[in-house]
């Protein structure tokens, strides 16, 4: 069986490292084409060095651009590297422009395409990353699965016979990882000047563009965290930055400690030193449950709503309304257990499994 595997951005990388080694302990030829969405080296390089994930077979270099022009560049470029590898899958994941171009230039070349981390729905229309996960899974002709409540919805839409639960491929790296960094076989992570890695402290990433693209919201969010009472490492996508550059808006003040993105072992070993996370990212949101870690999430919706069950994950659209918004944000891990929602860290092996029952 061959496998082209397609992607270009810091969350899929994360999600690739354990289907290559999955796909590395059998007889099958793996494919990996970057597309180069996330090109900056801590988004992108770091992750492919340190996860140990075999060097790209093809790096398209597509770069930034508007969602329409970046899924463009990327459908082009596909479309010759897909008619030249003619492989039995093209796999896709998650829900980004490359997610989408991938889909796109294999299904145009009748080519069998299974979506990674199907059935995950915000129901918010706004979203770029909604658009792109919902047009993927009904282009895609396998659905694989990480949750029992991503099944349902799936077969809400009339998806169910596509439909198979794989469980989540980030248990998988991210239980790995974690208790690597339990051993010490990690170094300490490398948090921004002015945390004390031995102090409370809380750890935060914003990128998402309905907080930062509006003046008003990223000011109102960038207040609310450095308002908190605890020093808070924010480890700044570059979107932040250039955001933050445009509209004029100092990041590094009161309890904001601003730092640069960190590998994943890094970023896995700063949520366990931490005694809390307060993001908009949807990655961020499982792996601090998955750490034991209690994370407030800055939007209206989440895609993972089991990690919103026994207040591990509290939404919190607008921190600046809400009068509890520093006990919110700083309060203590919860007490009940966590289960297992995600699977049981071997979703790996599942889709290899699951590709070679439907191989044609």
């Amino acid at each position: 069986m061959k496998v082209v595997s397609i992607v270009g951005a810091r969350p899929q990388l994360v999600k690739l490292a354990p289907i290559a080694a999955a796909f590395a302990e059998r007889d099958c030829r793996h494919v990996i084409v970057h597309t180069g969405q996330h090109y900056d080296v801590d988004l992108s390089d770091v992750f492919f060095s340190g996860l140990g994930i075999p060097a790209p077979d093809v790096h398209l270099g597509i770069g930034s651009g508007s969602h329409g022009v970046q899924t463009g560049r990327t459908l082009a470029a596909l479309d010759p590297v897909l008619d030249a590898e003619r492989p039995d899958w093209v796999l896709v994941y998650g829900d980004t422009n490359s997610t989408l171009a991938g889909t796109l230039s294999a299904v145009k070349q009748h080519l069998p395409v299974a979506h990674l981390e199907a059935g995950l729905r915000s129901f918010n229309r706004r979203m770029p990353e909604e658009h792109n996960r919902v047009l993927t899974d009904h282009a895609a002709d396998l659905l694989l699965a990480p949750t029992e409540e991503a099944m349902r919805h799936l077969a809400a839409e009339g998806l169910a016979a596509r439909s198979t639960l794989v469980g989540d491929v980030m248990v998988d790296i991210c239980l790995r990882i974690r208790d690597a960094v339990e051993r010490g076989d990690h170094p300490r992570p490398e948090l921004p000047e002015g945390i004390d890695p031995q102090a409370p402290y809380l750890v935060s990433t914003l990128h998402r563009a309905e907080n930062t693209d509006d003046p008003a919201r990223l000011t109102a969010l960038v207040d609310a965290l450095a308002d908190l009472p605890v020093p808070v490492a924010l480890l700044a996508h570059p979107r932040l930055l250039a955001k933050s550059e445009e509209y004029g808006l100092k990041l590094n003040r009161g309890a904001l400690h601003v730092g640069r993105p960190l590998p994943y072992a890094g970023m896995v070993a700063a949520v366990l030193g931490s005694v809390g996370v307060v993001t908009d990212s949807g990655g961020l949101q499982k792996e601090a449950y998955l750490l034991g870690r209690p994370c407030t999430t800055l939007r209206t919706e989440s895609e993972w709503i089991e990690t919103l069950g026994d207040d591990w994950n509290r939404l919190v659209p607008d921190p600046h309304t809400l009068a509890d918004w520093v006990a919110t944000a700083t309060r203590p891990a919860p007490e009940a257990p966590r289960g297992t929602p995600y699977g049981d860290g071997r979703a790996a092996h599942r889709v290899i499994e699951t590709l070679l029952a439907h191989q044609a």
